[in-house]
């Protein structure tokens, strides 16, 4: 049997908090079910953050409530702090997603406070899993601007490791590294997710890479060859970073599926089904940009998925 990759949809939360248009909690709910159907079994699916800050997510709990009924989906929520992972905790999630930036100056501007006070609540959020004896619950975490800030410039590889190694001693069960506003080139992807890898031994790992300079599909096969095997993405490469001036948004997961499958790596998802989804989603989403090849090109003459 061929290497399974797993393809983790953020389109409904990720792709969505930028877009104008409120999308009803049906509609949110309906996304999730038809991705689910076409074999995307993990999917961020809300946000838990204080709806005048992001209206899109006031319904976060109906979202989530809807979305734990649907058959085979393991579904999460991203968090910016404590009170965020409580809420999701209480609605019955298993997955939380928390988010810190490596750029102090980019932590400061999304969550209001250093990349220091955000490290030391993911080990708040931890603590308080195990201590309501939730062990069902799974507590990742993701290290935002992994590669540059459009604040702040550089970041230092050295950076990131030696945050992704506290987190790791404060109980993470997983790492995501992220390329949240597109400054990343695959030589910088091999180089410093070989290194994570080196750190994370068995805790598992993800890649979260956007396209805002063309270079996501390159960098998810440079994380491919140095053993990165989860990777976000978003439908019809919806998203963005409201830090990074033009942004386009995440890597597209018809064209990311597409790339993993005709190299041989099983996803299990119909591609035929995300593009019809697609169609929909365009019609609830006037006037947003939407980008990606395979839906517009289509498959080649003669693709076969792997089975």
């Amino acid at each position: 049997m061929s290497e399974f990759v797993s393809v983790r949809e953020v389109g409904v939360r990720d792709g969505l908090q930028m877009v104008k248009t409120i999308l009803p909690a049906g509609r949110k709910v309906e996304w999730c079910r038809r991705e689910a159907a076409a074999g995307i079994s993990h999917i961020e699916v809300t946000s838990f953050v204080p709806p005048k800050i992001a209206p899109q997510f006031a319904d976060a709990e109906e979202v989530a409530a809807g979305v734990l009924r649907i058959e085979g989906l393991h579904a999460s929520a991203l968090v910016p702090n404590l009170r965020g992972a409580q809420r999701a905790m209480e609605i019955g999630l298993k997955k939380i997603d928390y988010v810190l930036s490596a750029s102090n100056e980019h932590n400061m501007r999304n969550v209001r406070r250093s990349t220091e006070e955000s490290i030391e609540d993911f080990s708040r959020i931890v603590s308080y899993r195990d201590e309501l004896g939730r062990a069902d619950v799974v507590v990742g975490s993701g290290v935002a601007t992994a590669f540059g800030c459009t604040i702040a410039g550089k970041v230092e590889p050295s950076t990131v490791l030696q945050i992704v190694e506290r987190l790791l001693k404060m109980g993470a069960d997983e790492i995501t590294i992220a390329d949240t506003v597109g400054y990343a080139n695959p030589g910088q992807v091999r180089d410093l997710m070989r290194d994570v890898l080196r750190l994370t031994g068995e805790t598992p790992v993800a890649c979260h890479f956007h396209d805002t300079r063309g270079m996501g599909m390159a960098n998810v096969y440079a994380a491919l060859e140095v053993g990165v095997r989860a990777f976000d993405s978003s439908l019809a490469g919806l998203g963005g970073c409201p830090f990074a001036p033009n942004a386009t948004g995440n890597i597209n997961t018809e064209d990311c599926v597409f790339l993993l499958e005709s190299q041989g790596l099983r996803t299990g998802v119909d591609i035929n089904a995300l593009i019809e989804l697609r169609r929909d989603v365009e019609t609830w989403l006037p006037g947003e940009p939407f980008a990606g090849a395979i839906a517009r090109a289509g498959l080649p003459k003669g693709f076969v998925p792997v089975a």
